[in-house]
């Protein structure tokens, strides 16, 4: 297995289980009152956008040729750390 493809089975890993907590903490959110509600469903509709911009720059990184993918790579690590810190935001707006 080639680097690229390690790192892209990597991300797609993390960006799995990181829509599995998203899962969770939108059912989390269901369960609490109407007006917490709204700004929840605001903040899991904000994650899924960011599980989305994750896994389109995951698969630009996957097609990408040998010479181009690693200067990707920067780039996908500033959406993931974004997408990481939303989603850790979220859970402890939801403690």
């Amino acid at each position: 297995m080639s680097k690229r493809d390690e790192y892209v089975a990597k991300m797609k890993q993390q960006l799995d289980e990181l829509n599995a907590q998203i899962s969770e903490l939108e059912a989390k959110a269901q369960a609490g009152s109407a007006e917490l509600g709204k700004k929840y469903e605001e903040q899991v509709s904000h994650l899924r956008e960011l599980s989305v911009s994750a896994k389109q720059k995951m698969e630009e990184i996957r097609e990408a040729s040998e010479d181009k993918w690693e200067a990707l790579v920067a780039e996908g690590e500033k959406v993931h750390k974004a997408f990481v810190h939303s989603v850790n935001y979220f859970k402890s707006q939801l403690k």
